[in-house]
């Protein structure tokens, strides 16, 4: 089984594929060691570790030398957020998404954001049929900003939703992302009126993974929450070793530099 094929298994589990959001070659690594069944990234998580706000503000080309980076060291299927494929023009986004299916990368997540419902239709129709003539049926997760973005009242939201997951099936993509939903009702209802496999993103509030199982929910995301802490942790520390300069601090909650050397140890 290929690594696409495997990636597409893991969304027909009886409990949800469980992610905690990558952002470099580096992070991948630990949580692959830490029994992931594949790799994800944020893509705000990797535009903070090349020194750029979220948003569409990094490039393509620096979006896919990361996914290069962390497919190089991995063992398990990769997924790349794919923001809003980095272009208005399908065409453009066809072609920015040869630059990960190079990488090997066996799925993405490409998001309507604030744009149409439309144009984001158009978008997986060319990834399709450029991951097509690539031989590869590439996942796409196509990440709807319905709650995300309030893009329309609440009362609506569920049935909003289910509209443009249709559009969206139909243009050919693989999975329907839905993050901020936390309601159970709402989320059984777009789990029960839609086809493609649900995803939702780790939030106070959201049910406990075998609760999402029964749900109907087949992916569940970290979203940016380990970088965050993360980031959290950089600042505690730095700011403890500023203050006093006090050694101690890096004896708290360090993981062991011949454990890290070991995870990218190859032998030679």
């Amino acid at each position: 089984m290929n690594t696409v094929d495997k990636f597409i298994s893991l969304h027909r589990q009886a409990k949800p594929l469980i992610l905690p959001n990558a952002w470099d070659a580096a992070s991948a690594k630990v949580i692959e060691a830490s029994g992931a069944l594949a790799i994800a990234t944020t893509s705000a998580g990797v535009a903070w570790s090349l020194g750029y706000p979220d948003g569409y503000k990094m490039s393509a080309i620096l979006n896919a030398q990361v996914a290069q980076h962390i497919a190089r060291v991995i063992n398990i299927p990769l997924s790349v957020d794919f923001e809003n494929g980095y272009s208005d023009d399908p065409s453009v986004v066809a072609e920015n998404v040869k630059l990960l299916l190079d990488a090997g990368v066996a799925g993405i997540n490409i998001e309507d954001g604030l744009d149409s419902p439309d144009l984001l239709a158009r978008k997986i129709e060319a990834i399709r049929r450029t991951a097509e003539r690539y031989g590869s049926n590439l996942y796409i997760n196509v990440r709807t900003d319905v709650y995300l973005a309030s893009l329309v009242p609440a009362g609506d939201r569920v049935r909003e939703t289910i509209k443009r997951e249709k559009q969206y099936a139909a243009a050919g993509a693989s999975g329907l992302f839905v993050p901020v939903i936390t309601n159970g009702e709402e989320i059984a209802r777009i789990a029960e009126n839609t086809t493609l496999p649900l995803n939702v993103m780790a939030m106070p509030g959201l049910p406990k993974a075998d609760r999402l199982a029964d749900l109907g929910v087949k992916r569940l995301s970290a979203g940016t929450g380990v970088s965050q802490i993360i980031w959290q942790t950089v600042a505690r520390v730095a700011n403890a070793f500023l203050a006093n300069g006090d050694s101690a601090v890096f004896a708290e909650d360090s993981m062991p530099i011949g454990k890290l050397q070991g995870l990218f140890w190859d032998g030679e």
